[in-house]
């Protein structure tokens, strides 16, 4: 222990960040999971409680992996992690396995064992825009040599993601558009992309009603008008509601929670209303500002980070986990419609918590970095 404590380096908040949030995850996961193991495991409720713990477990391993690869060697495999994505996200469109009428899974062979290709896609792809951004500086201006190169790897990405996860797209789109006006790209082209993006979603519409391949425009048709034509919302949004009604402002207290029985997938997708009717709005406040202070943390350190790809990186990669919170956090409390997106670190999955730990451990190995880099510059001030 005394050696993985020593080797344990980067920035120290982030990392009580992830701890705080793991403490959190574990109770509100055992907490709603109830009615799941009734269902499932003849009310073992310690069943997904230590299924979870297991796969957080591996989670933290491959963060303290990640976060000792020198952040360099993450712009190496940038572009090839990226093309690897296309292949796969073209297959999980039409091969996928398909849950809740979306193919967003494949299986891995042998160990049987799903993960969505979206999440892999979104780590390839701020890994790949953080190079481009960085490599592209001088001519970050020019249409041909710096707009383009940026603009055509989110396009295409999100393109393919959009028909069966647009929730996941929207933010991968989002964040490769706040990486680019970061990176000084010219404001007009900014605008012409997300003019783009809007022309690129039309068409996937426009295909989708005339022709077999249907994505799921009906689902998202039907989540938009219950959420601006129906007052009370939907099935899920009044129950999560109630949750929240029943939390007031400090909760009725752990493992107290009724409308976990009642709340469709009150592990996951609505985690948060769990949250605050145990803990209160007291609670639920404490989570907002742990993933406020993690964004924080972040941009400080893109600021103190000497390399373009270090701080591009770092940033990115916050800036999607956060904005992923702040939308599950929105919908839960029916100030956006319906979306799919778990809350980062806290709700029960799988591979996409996996996904998760890798993208901050590799923030974590930007921050190392950056400690080495003062620490070197601040022993070279003492020796003269």
């Amino acid at each position: 222990m005394q050696a993985i404590l020593s080797r344990t380096k980067g920035d120290r908040f982030i990392w009580l960040i992830v701890i705080a949030l793991t403490v959190i995850s574990m109770l509100a996961v055992y907490s709603s999971s109830g009615s799941l193991a009734f269902k499932y495991q003849e009310g073992n409720t310690e069943y997904y409680l230590i299924k979870h713990f297991g796969i957080f477990a591996f989670g933290l391993f491959l963060m303290f992996v990640a976060h000792l690869v020198n952040y360099k060697l993450y712009s190496r495999i940038a572009l090839l992690a990226w093309l690897i994505t296309i292949p796969l996200l073209i297959y999980t469109l039409f091969f996928g396995v398909e849950i809740n009428d979306a193919k967003r899974w494949l299986t891995i062979p042998f160990i049987n064992m799903s993960f969505q290709t979206s999440d892999f896609a979104k780590l390839a792809l701020i890994m790949y825009m953080a190079r481009v951004l960085s490599k592209k500086q001088e001519t970050i201006k020019d249409f041909k040599k710096g707009f383009l190169p940026a603009m055509l790897p989110p396009v295409i990405t999100c393109a393919l993601i959009a028909p069966s996860n647009l929730s996941t797209a929207a933010i991968l789109f989002a964040t490769c558009t706040l990486l680019m006006f970061i990176g000084r790209m010219n404001m007009k082209y900014i605008l012409m992309m997300m003019g783009g993006g809007l022309v690129m979603l039309a068409l996937i519409i426009l295909i989708a009603l005339n022709t077999p391949f249907k994505a799921r425009v009906y689902t998202w048709q039907s989540r938009i008008e219950n959420f601006s034509k129906d007052p009370k919302g939907s099935y899920q949004v009044q129950q999560a509601k109630i949750a929240i009604a029943q939390g007031g402002f400090f909760g009725k207290g752990p493992g107290n929670s009724t409308q976990r029985n009642f709340l469709p997938s009150p592990y996951s997708d609505y985690i948060f209303a769990i949250v605050i009717e145990e803990y209160g709005l007291f609670g639920g406040f404490i989570i907002l500002l742990i993933y406020i202070l993690f964004l924080l943390r972040c941009i400080k350190l893109f600021v103190k980070c000497p390399g373009a790809f270090g701080a591009f990186l770092a940033v990115g990669l916050s800036f999607a986990l956060v904005i992923q919170a702040m939308i599950n956090m929105a919908v839960v409390t029916n100030l956006l419609p319906v979306t799919g997106v778990t809350l980062p670190l806290v709700s029960m999955g799988g591979t996409s918590l996996w996904f998760t730990s890798i993208a901050i451990g590799i923030i974590l190995s930007v921050s190392k970095f950056v400690e080495q880099e003062e620490s070197g510059a601040k022993a070279e001030v003492e020796s003269e």
